[in-house]
């Protein structure tokens, strides 16, 4: 449906070739930009229901109590399922603390919760299939576990913001305090409202960077990019993703450019996992709650690991 109204537009209403980089990018901008905004209200509409049923705080009182390994395991689970952001980082890094949980498991879920955001799994599955997606799925939960447990062993209690452990975080307020249905109604509609207003801008960047990318980037440089032999591609891409200031949903339209260009899988998953993971945003609200030591203890070890999943990726694909 989509990529017929894009072919309307560009061929019949614009009468433009289809073989230039001009109608080739106007394609890719016209079909990518109303299936993602169509999947966008769909998806955050649903989710915000499902939002209605859970909050921070239940999230905290599943994980609290349970082995290491299995709170682990549930935080990333959690983390990927619930649609919290890097704007809850605090409240929910407090709540893990004052549970006593340890800081590897909360670091596991902030790692996993911005990284592997239910929006962007079902927008990715949309545009590039379960294959792909699962292997996104798959990496960042071995990211989030792992540099879980290397966190973990540097002990960063010492470094957590003496503030911290004077909070209580208490019992979270519910957004909506009548339950029926039409009230849960109401709040979907604001969480698409509030979402889609804070990530339209976004969204556009993200599919005009994606359709700049697949209708003038040089061929020759993709090729260089899609060699899984290339062993700085992958630390290339990670760098260039880490200082974006973007989300996993912004990136995705870049991400598929890159694929349909035949960049590396392994290569384009880090690129995207550097961004969702390791964003701006995140790391300046995490700064609140943990010393700078921590944070950069933090930032290299999510890099290294996604340098390391895109290198494995390249090799086995």
């Amino acid at each position: 449906m989509f990529n017929r109204l894009a072919d309307v537009v560009v061929s019949d209403l614009l009468g433009l070739q289809a073989d230039t980089s001009v109608a080739e990018s106007l394609h890719f901008f016209i079909m990518d930009i109303t299936k993602i905004f169509f999947m966008l209200i769909v998806v955050i509409y649903l989710m915000g229901l499902f939002r209605s049923f859970v909050s921070a705080e239940k999230v905290r009182n599943y994980v609290q109590g349970k082995a290491e390994w299995v709170a682990r395991s549930l935080a990333i689970l959690l983390g990927a399922v619930t649609p919290f952001c890097s704007c809850s980082s605090v409240p929910l890094f407090i709540g893990f603390v004052e549970a006593g949980i340890p800081l590897g498991v909360t670091f596991s879920f902030l790692i996993a919760s911005p990284m592997i955001n239910e929006i962007a799994v079902v927008m990715l599955f949309g545009i590039v299939g379960w294959k792909i997606t699962a292997l996104y799925i798959f990496s960042g939960m071995v990211v989030a576990f792992v540099g879980g447990i290397i966190i973990q062993k540097f002990k960063p209690e010492r470094w957590v913001e003496d503030y911290v452990w004077k909070i209580r975080m208490g019992e979270a307020q519910t957004l909506e305090q009548d339950n029926s249905l039409p009230a849960r109604h109401r709040y979907a509609l604001t969480e698409v409202k509030t979402i889609v207003g804070r990530i339209w801008k976004w969204v556009i960047l993200g599919v005009g960077a994606g359709a700049l990318f697949h209708g003038y980037f040089p061929q020759q440089w993709a090729s260089n990019l899609g060699d899984a032999n290339n062993f700085l591609a992958v630390p290339m891409a990670v760098i260039m993703g880490v200082p974006l200031y973007s989300n996993a949903v912004g990136v995705i339209p870049l991400a598929e450019a890159m694929l349909l260009k035949g960049v590396a899988i392994g290569t384009t998953l880090a690129f995207m996992m550097s961004i969702a993971a390791i964003s701006v945003p995140e790391l300046v609200i995490l700064r609140k709650v943990i010393k700078w030591q921590a944070l950069v203890l933090f930032t290299t070890i999510v890099t290294l690991s996604i340098i390391l999943v895109g290198w494995f990726l390249n090799s086995i694909l």
